[in-house]
């Protein structure tokens, strides 16, 4: 998937370029396996050839990313812990783990949300959760922008810093995903465990 996205922006003129940039970063936090990544890099090695702004791309994707962060939080927040008492929701969060998830939420949900923003796969959870439970916007989006600032700032020096060797860049883009995935599987085990512990000393 990745590689033809890559091929199809390669194509492109400048502007439904950049435009393209923002809807992957964007649909991201709503479809995760979407190969934003991976396109922001070869967007920014594109700026290498004089096709792009590196800096313009990294400013855009990151506003269309923290943009749509922002509106899954909203939408969240506006239906409150409800969201989890009904359809799928239920599922995910049963009835009696609510106030301890919310405990968890309002106690470490900042720095939670710094930290798991970078790991592919749980970045687009959280904010969901944060804004369910009535984290903050402050506590919620600041740490959230501020991660994917970050996290753009990466991708854009990699494409940028790596010349022309578009092997070398998706090598490193691919790599760090790697050790991020890993740090992510990490974390959701000991989140179970914690979860699992909760629960034995509550029955």
């Amino acid at each position: 998937m990745a590689d033809r996205i890559v091929d199809a922006l390669a194509s492109l003129p400048t502007l439904p370029s950049y435009l393209v940039l923002m809807l992957l970063s964007a649909v991201e936090n709503v479809f995760p396996p979407v190969p934003a990544d991976v396109a922001v890099a070869f967007g920014a090695f594109l700026a290498q050839r004089g096709e792009l702004s590196a800096p313009l791309l990294g400013v855009t994707c990151w506003l269309a990313n923290t943009a749509s962060a922002a509106w899954i939080y909203a939408f969240a927040r506006s239906h409150g812990p409800g969201f989890f008492r009904e359809g799928w929701g239920r599922r995910v969060v049963p009835e009696d783990d609510i106030a301890t998830l919310r405990e968890a939420v309002q106690r470490h949900g900042a720095l939670g949300i710094f930290l798991t923003r970078f790991l592919p796969g749980v970045r687009a959870a959280v904010l969901p959760f944060a804004g369910a439970f009535g984290l903050s916007p402050v506590r919620a989006l600041l740490p959230a922008a501020a991660a994917s600032a970050i996290w753009y700032a990466f991708l854009v020096a990699a494409g940028s810093l790596l010349g022309n060797n578009w092997a070398a860049v998706k090598s490193l883009v691919g790599d760090a995903n790697r050790v991020l995935g890993l740090c992510a599987a990490a974390v959701v085990v000991a989140f179970g465990v914690w979860w699992w512990r909760r629960r034995r000393r509550a029955g």
